[in-house]
């Protein structure tokens, strides 16, 4: 009795976890900075282009070229989805609302912002421990404004470092490359 009890514990443990891992960016639901559950499925059949920001940083400018990628493409069928995150030198102290204030206010953003978050270390969110274990993009976020980019199915096609810049022909050549076909 005791070892069925321990089999049936154990099948219902690898079946629980086996069902809730995650296979794609769409399988995941997260806070929108007004503080609205978002499921990102919202944005399935459009590329993407996930990015950790923070608003007292060297690459905070980048919310500019973030901005001005997001209106190139938008009609496109691609969004810029953008996570602050105070992970770093305490770059991100401020609350939603004045994270909100100060985007919009200061570069214009219109694309979407989201609560902020953990992007590196033990309270690391689910969706930032999925995107740095992608087979070809794993590792630790390194810094503010690191950029992946995810196909209209969800996977993650490219990563990119800070220092490349939303507009460069880098970025925008690997997302034209991925835009939904019309």
């Amino acid at each position: 009795m005791k070892t069925a009890i321990t089999l049936l514990a154990f099948a219902a443990v690898t079946l629980a976890s086996t069902a809730a891992a995650p296979t794609s960016l769409f399988d995941f639901a997260l806070n929108t900075i007004d503080g609205k559950e978002q499921p990102l499925a919202a944005w399935k059949g459009q590329a993407l282009l996930v990015v950790n920001t923070a608003s007292k940083c060297g690459y905070t400018p980048q919310y500019a070229g973030l901005e001005e990628l997001y209106l190139k493409y938008k009609d496109r069928g691609f969004a810029v989805l953008a996570f602050p995150a105070n992970n770093f030198g305490g770059q991100e102290p401020g609350s939603d609302p004045e994270i909100k204030q100060f985007c919009t206010s200061t570069y214009k953003t219109t694309f979407p912002l989201f609560s902020k978050i953990s992007v590196k270390g033990d309270d690391m969110a689910p969706l930032y421990r999925w995107l740095t274990s992608q087979e070809g993009f794993t590792g630790e976020i390194t810094w503010n404004f690191n950029k992946f980019l995810v196909s209209p199915e969800g996977k993650v096609v490219a990563r990119f470092p800070s220092k490349v810049a939303p507009m460069s022909s880098e970025l925008t050549s690997k997302l034209e490359g991925i835009l939904p076909k019309k």
